[in-house]
């Protein structure tokens, strides 16, 4: 039988993780345990899942000890906790670093005879098991995708015959028949004949089985489409029948500007064909710095300036006019919201954007979606290449959660933008810097 050591970051992340490995032992480090309780009075999911790590944890007491071992169900192992002896700390660590501690525990447990694998987020845990002989694994569990080259991109090539795109081009719309059956709801078609392939359309999957023509729209809040993806985006971002819109895509491609043109457009420029929603709700967390926020100076709108610096530039971009801006926000037509305010909310006919998704587990971003109510739209945009957020990766977060779980419904629609627009230079610095 296998014995377990699972590092604290996998029980902030998830404090059911113990149920995970059948028919093996969870051995807990003291050193968790008390690396747990010091998160516990945090106020974000770090802090929910330590408190709900605690209450789980001390709820399995009531069938046993964690001297002898709890059970943890028919067909799993044991639960105990697990001590360090000095002695088995390596040489040439430090020996007050949490994660020595844990090493020294699980190297203990394997002179013990005990068949040890340490679980952790941290990458260095992971080297530093692996330099003491120590077999060592992320937690995969929460992972939708083995990597992000797998991850939905929501388009794809086909090539037809000259004839197809012709009667594509006539008609409005083409049955591709097989292709049809690998194709998700919402999912862009670029059409390219197959003689030449210099000829092609853009075209989008629609649940009724056809394949229509992309959408074009044009002086969006003053900006134009300036690439097939920006098109698709925009397409998406202006049907009404689509409630979630997700946008991956590394700086400089247009995902959070055009998600604001378009907000501000259906919300400002109200009609029943676009939307008509009442307000534009633009969100990002602030997970990434950590408690930092609680120790600046000032209210809670001088601490969050910072973080909403970003979303206030497109706009005011957007808008031209300060004052402008400024008396729409003071209206509540545009509001800038703190992510933790917009999980006690039930939000109706509005227009949501979450920025920076990438950086929200996936048990924040469930909390937030839930929170949407009827006639609203919600746009999450993320580069899950660029994550502040220690305890999730490019696979794990809640943004690629999203798109993954998302793809197959028809109430919902994802592209990944690839081509940067912001200017020559900052698209040049992504690729060679």
């Amino acid at each position: 039988m296998k014995t377990y050591v699972l590092d604290t970051n996998v029980y902030l992340t998830e404090p059911k993780a113990i149920y995970a490995y059948e028919d093996s032992d969870i051995a807990i480090p003291t050193i968790v345990l008390d690396e747990i309780d010091k998160h516990k009075h945090r106020q974000d999911t770090v802090g929910f899942n330590a408190r709900k790590t605690n209450r789980l944890l001390d709820s399995l007491r009531l069938d046993g000890n964690y001297v002898d071992g709890i059970s943890l169900g028919e067909g799993k192992g044991k639960i105990y906790v697990a001590h360090y002896d000095d002695r088995h700390m390596p040489v040439g660590l430090y020996q007050e670093e949490s994660d020595n501690k844990i090493l020294a525990a699980a190297i203990s447990l394997r002179e013990k005879g005990k068949d040890v694998i340490v679980v952790s987020r941290d990458l260095n845990m992971r080297i530093k098991c692996d330099g003491f002989g120590l077999e060592s694994h992320d937690y995969e569990i929460d992972k939708v995708v083995r990597s992000v080259d797998h991850l939905y991109t929501g388009v794809k090539e086909v090539l037809v015959t000259q004839e197809q795109i012709d009667e594509f081009y006539q008609k409005g719309k083409l049955n591709l028949k097989e292709e049809k059956k690998n194709l998700y709801p919402n999912e862009f078609v670029v059409l390219k004949a197959d003689s030449d392939g210099k000829q092609s359309a853009l075209s989008r999957n629609t649940e009724k089985g056809k394949i229509v023509p992309v959408t074009k729209h044009t002086d969006i809040w003053g900006m134009l489409p300036r690439n097939k993806e920006q098109q698709f985006a925009l397409d998406l971002l202006f049907d009404s029948n689509i409630e979630l819109v997700s946008l991956i895509g590394p700086a400089g491609t247009g995902k959070t500007l055009l998600a604001t043109a378009a907000g501000l457009e259906q919300v400002l420029h109200s009609t029943s064909k676009n939307g008509g929603y009442n307000k534009l709700i633009i969100t990002r967390p602030v997970q990434p710095m950590g408690r930092d926020i609680g120790f600046l100076p000032g209210s809670i709108d001088e601490k969050m300036a910072p973080w909403v610096a970003p979303i206030k530039d497109n706009l005011q971009f957007l808008f031209g006019d300060k004052t402008a801006l400024e008396m729409q926000i003071e209206q509540g037509t545009i509001e800038i919201e703190a992510m933790t305010y917009i999980r006690g909310r039930s939000i109706a006919n509005a227009f949501i954007i979450v920025d920076e998704a990438q950086n929200l587990t996936m048990h924040e971003l469930k909390t937030i979606i839930t929170r949407v109510g009827e006639d609203t739209k919600i746009v999450l945009t993320g580069d899950i290449q660029q994550i502040d957020n220690v305890y999730v990766d490019a696979v794990s977060n809640g943004l690629t959660h999203a798109v993954e779980k998302f793809k197959e419904q028809k109430i919902s629609g994802h592209i990944t933008l690839n081509k940067g627009e912001r200017s020559t230079l900052a698209t040049l610095a992504s690729e060679i810097l």
